[in-house]
């Protein structure tokens, strides 16, 4: 049967995950996914032993889509053999990770497919109770997937002895208050407790041994999720036969910024080059225009030059070198190339753009949503963004430049959870790759120039030592 979108694909798409998003004809009743097959695959999964599954999903190669790129089933086995706490699993759709904007598709347009992904992981991982744990800017969204969960457990597929099989699970919609920092794993946890979210220390709250109530706890992504009702479905190995070795399967791309076709794409994962992705899927700068620079991953992923020439080993150890424009949309070509794949979130920028007024907008974004548990990230990403607005305003000097440097690289490794490095990298990326374009909003007769009344009242206390006598 041939499938009509409202917002055709692009040919070189494989859609998986988003092969009900923009259909024609669908909706998201339990009805409508029933009709196409839907929990069929749990009934599958349901007549495996649990760890069989958790071995599908490992010999599937299925890494985290959620930012870090860490394999799924592997994160599943980290729960201690000898438990006898209970396991609760969570979908993170917190989603706040600028240049993202896929995950409330699959919740708005086809919730059901999350819902058998996180029944068939929480068999897997034997937990009976799970969370959507969802930002506060997803109202319909919750709607959406509270109905579901309604539908799904009048269906017999969620609450107690699910199909007869013995196995009972609960899912509770948990709505957070839209904070950046609920994104990370230990934060949502806390938040999820009734705490400030705070991310923890790691070692010893690894979430999969003391996580929520101090239980093993496995937190997976939207994307991630829905992809283990298709590993069961086509098998491990036939799954891990989409994208590449060790960047196994598709994932879609939030395109964003100057091009002339952006959107989500849903693609193998390494099969297209940034060249392809930019021109052929995206259809080129807009006119008169040339491109800049590319944030491959998200706002937290460093940036990318488009003129950029990268030196890669061999696996003989011989070099060799490659454009950027031939990078290879996976985990491992973006980690060598000095950046990340991060949630998926291709932020594009063409030559009409000021970096300094994009490093700013990035530095007022991450000082805003500080946590505030770390002194150098409370203190720094505040202190960035006021550097970085003087830039703007044409108020900073060289040394402004060598300051928020020196800042950034003060942050970076030196706090509890990877917001640090966050809001760091995006500022040492810029300024490496742009120095001489933020140079250029730089002027000498800036230099000592007290920059607020604060800072114009401690001059007092200088002191000219030239003017005494010697």
């Amino acid at each position: 049967m041939k499938i009509e979108y409202s917002k055709p694909p692009h040919p070189r798409e494989h859609r998986l995950i988003f092969k009900n998003v923009d259909r024609v004809g669908w909706d998201p009743s339990i009805e409508c996914y029933i009709n196409e097959g839907g929990y069929d695959d749990l009934k599958k999964a349901l007549k495996m032993e649990p760890s069989k599954i958790t071995e599908e999903v490992k010999q599937s190669g299925l890494r985290g889509r959620g930012g870090a790129g860490f394999p799924t089933g592997m994160k599943w086995t980290f729960i201690p053999p000898n438990n006898t706490k209970p396991v609760y699993l969570i979908c993170n759709c917190d989603e706040s990770e600028p240049g993202t904007f896929k995950d409330r598709y699959i919740v708005h347009q086809d919730p059901h497919q999350l819902i058998e992904g996180m029944i068939i992981s929480a068999y897997a991982v034997g937990a009976n109770t799970a969370f959507i744990y969802m930002r506060e800017e997803f109202p319909e969204a919750a709607i959406i997937c509270e109905k579901a969960i309604e539908d799904a457990r009048a269906k017999g597929f969620l609450g107690k002895d699910i199909l007869g099989t013995g196995f009972d699970l609960e899912i509770y919609v948990h709505r957070g208050a839209a904070a950046y920092i609920c994104g990370e794993e230990t934060g949502l946890i806390e938040s999820l407790e009734g705490k400030r979210p705070y991310p923890r220390i790691k070692p010893p709250y690894f979430p999969a041994a003391l996580g929520l109530y101090m239980c093993p706890t496995i937190v997976n992504n939207v994307e991630s999720l829905c992809h283990v009702k298709h590993i069961i479905r086509m098998g491990g190995d036939e799954y891990a036969k989409l994208g590449k070795p060790r960047n196994t399967g598709t994932r879609i791309l939030c395109v964003s910024g100057d091009v002339k076709n952006p959107g989500y794409f849903e693609i193998e994962v390494g099969k297209l080059t940034m060249r392809e992705l930019l021109y052929e899927v995206c259809g080129g700068p807009k006119d008169g225009r040339e491109f800049k620079a590319v944030i491959p991953g998200g706002s937290s992923s460093k940036i990318l030059r488009c003129d950029e020439v990268f030196k890669l080993k061999n696996p003989d150890n011989s070099e060799k070198d490659l454009s950027f424009w031939d990078i290879a949309l996976d985990f491992d070509s973006l980690a060598a190339c000095g950046s990340m794949a991060g949630s998926g979130g291709v932020i594009v920028m063409d030559d009409s753009r000021s970096m300094s007024w994009v490093l700013n907008n990035i530095n007022a974004f991450y000082a805003h949503e500080s946590c505030g548990q770390c002194t150098p990230c409370r203190e720094g990403s505040s202190w960035m963004k006021k550097i970085s607005d003087r830039l703007v305003e044409g108020k900073a000097s060289a040394e402004d430049l060598e300051t928020l440097e020196q800042v950034a690289y003060q942050i970076d490794g030196r706090t509890i959870c990877a917001f640090g490095e966050a809001s760091s990298w995006p500022v040492e990326a810029i300024i490496a790759k742009f120095r001489e374009e933020l140079l250029e909003d730089t002027s000498e007769s800036n230099s000592g120039v007290a920059h607020n009344p604060e800072a114009e009242a401690q001059r007092r206390f200088l002191i000219d030592h030239d003017s005494f006598p010697a």
